[in-house]
């Protein structure tokens, strides 16, 4: 049975998110900082007069990222435990099926990614690393996740 995937671009590099953990993808033009937060937090933004925790991706992985294009950003929002999440990435091309069960990563990705990476998976756009979206929120610190 194929999964639904949305395939990101984030640090320069395509990957997956499972599409039936994603809420909708949108433009942030305005985020709050947050004093004292994880350095992965980039901040606050409302969302549907809900609080979006607005996560960093490249900081979670621990990579550069890529030069800004201009003042919006786009974020997928994921809710998990209950909280409304938005994670910045690059670019989120397209929904894709899987072509088969997600696999052992077999070459190391790098190690900010190999800590998010839950594998790879072949889908109709090649193969494509496999984000864990807790490890993630957690940032390069697991236990925030918790």
């Amino acid at each position: 049975m194929s999964e639904m995937l949305l395939v990101v671009a984030l640090a320069g590099r395509r990957a997956a998110l499972p599409a039936l953990e994603v809420n909708s993808v949108i433009e942030l033009t305005t985020v709050t900082p947050v004093p004292r937060a994880a350095a992965h937090v980039a901040g606050l933004a409302a969302l549907r007069s809900r609080p979006l925790t607005v996560i960093d991706c490249c900081v979670a992985l621990g990579v550069a990222p890529p030069p800004a294009d201009g003042d919006a950003r786009r974020a997928v929002v994921v809710e998990h435990d209950g909280h409304l999440y938005g994670l910045l990435v690059d670019a989120a091309d397209d929904i894709v099926a899987t072509l088969a069960e997600p696999q052992p990563l077999g070459a190391d990705p790098g190690p900010g990614w190999r800590r998010v990476a839950m594998g790879k998976v072949e889908t109709e756009a090649g193969s494509l690393l496999l984000l864990d979206i807790e490890a993630l929120i957690g940032g390069r610190d697991r236990s925030l996740a918790a």
